[in-house]
């Protein structure tokens, strides 16, 4: 069986998202779509909006075949280690070709742009690290390639992703074939919702949180599941706020990525709701979300060494697959070079501790979630 790989969050799963499956199985000729998909946390660092269970069923029921659930330690970093997490885990499911969304409107050759970042390595390192301190690592990496590799000059966070999944997979001695795709209709930050197009996730979230009506705009898995729950950051503020409260400099300064004295800045804010907080900490070098992502390390309390015991013990967490899953497993799952864990029981929670922290947080809110003992969903 031929299978493309998707690298994915649907937060929520919504129609552009059901336009992505179906095209990836047409545009590779492939025979199932396997989708890499981020847990309850997410790359930009918020809790996702439904929980990864119902996410999952979401997808299986309109065209991915088997779901995989992307841990913690990857899910909730930058874009080139968010990618390398992922790419790993379409390798070691045996993915023949990767099919992501795009925001680039030309032809460009992702292949092509991962060899020359793999070959050209030094020089780029050397170059990176002549850029003023003061500039963001995106920055940064935009304009280090924007000099070595004038072909990609444009940067929308879609492309920016799409340029990490390429040089991660170049890496690999069998890389996958790479299909990009379009995006169509809205961009991946726009939150105006316009009948009879796809909306962006952003556009969906935010209607959600006001009431507007988004029936047009999603399937009806995921419009069911919203009318019961939808989370955001506003629901951990008090949790998060009661973290920055009561830890002392030396226990931040702990904390997976704290650096730069940024504890101080952390602290030296107050506010009554999170909106209002990351606004006020957020500047141009530390943008809205890198910090994000460390609040949601210190909502956590999570250390650099759990973040290393959980990525060199990964693992296939099957979170759900259709008929066609099934049997891919079944052909495939010999030669898989990972361990799959159809359900997380105690040793898994033991190398996968963070994912299950994380799990165990999000259930504060949305206490349905379940991870120890769950089979996988079955559509």
């Amino acid at each position: 069986m031929r299978a493309c790989g998707i690298v994915v969050e649907y937060n929520p799963f919504h129609n552009g998202h059901r336009y992505h499956a179906k095209m990836a199985r047409e545009l590779s000729q492939s025979d199932i779509v396997v989708a890499v998909m981020s847990g309850n946390f997410l790359q930009r660092g918020e809790p996702a909006i439904v929980d990864k269970w119902a996410r999952a069923e979401a997808a299986l029921k309109n065209g991915v075949d088997l779901v995989v659930e992307l841990p913690f330690s990857w899910a909730v970093q930058s874009a080139d280690y968010f990618a390398k997490g992922s790419i790993q885990l379409l390798q070691a499911l045996k993915c023949n070709v990767l099919c992501f969304g795009t925001d680039s409107d030309s032809s460009f050759d992702y292949a092509d742009y991962g060899r020359f970042f793999i070959e050209e390595k030094a020089a780029i390192d050397r170059l990176f690290h002549e850029l003023p301190i003061g500039w963001s690592y995106p920055e940064k990496m935009a304009e280090v390639v924007s000099r070595l590799y004038p072909k990609a000059q444009n940067f929308p966070p879609n492309h920016i992703l799409g340029l990490s999944y390429a040089k991660e997979n170049a890496t690999y001695d069998q890389p996958m074939e790479i299909f990009p795709l379009l995006r169509k209709d809205q961009g991946y930050h726009d939150e105006q919702l316009v009948i009879d197009q796809f909306a962006s996730a952003t556009g969906i979230r935010q209607a959600v949180l006001s009431g507007e009506d988004i029936s047009g705009f999603v399937p009806f898995e995921t419009q069911d599941e919203l009318n019961h729950t939808h989370i955001s950051w506003k629901d951990f503020w008090p949790y998060l706020n009661y973290q920055l409260r009561a830890s002392s400099l030396e226990n931040l300064r702990g904390i997976y990525q704290m650096k730069e004295g940024l504890e101080h800045r952390l602290i030296e804010q107050d506010a009554e709701q999170f909106s209002e907080y990351i606004k006020s900490i957020s500047t141009k070098r530390y943008t809205q979300p890198r910090l994000q992502r460390l609040l949601t390390y210190v909502l956590l309390q999570v250390k650099e060494a759990e973040i290393k015991v959980e990525q060199e013990n990964s693992m296939l967490h099957i979170l759900g697959f259709t008929a066609k899953g099934q049997a891919y497993l079944n052909e495939k799952k010999k030669q898989f070079t990972l361990p799959v864990a159809a359900k997380i029981g105690q040793n898994e929670k033991e190398k996968h501790f963070l994912t299950y922290r994380a799990d165990q947080v999000y259930q504060l809110i949305h206490p349905l979630e379940q991870t120890i003992g769950r089979f996988p969903i079955r559509v």
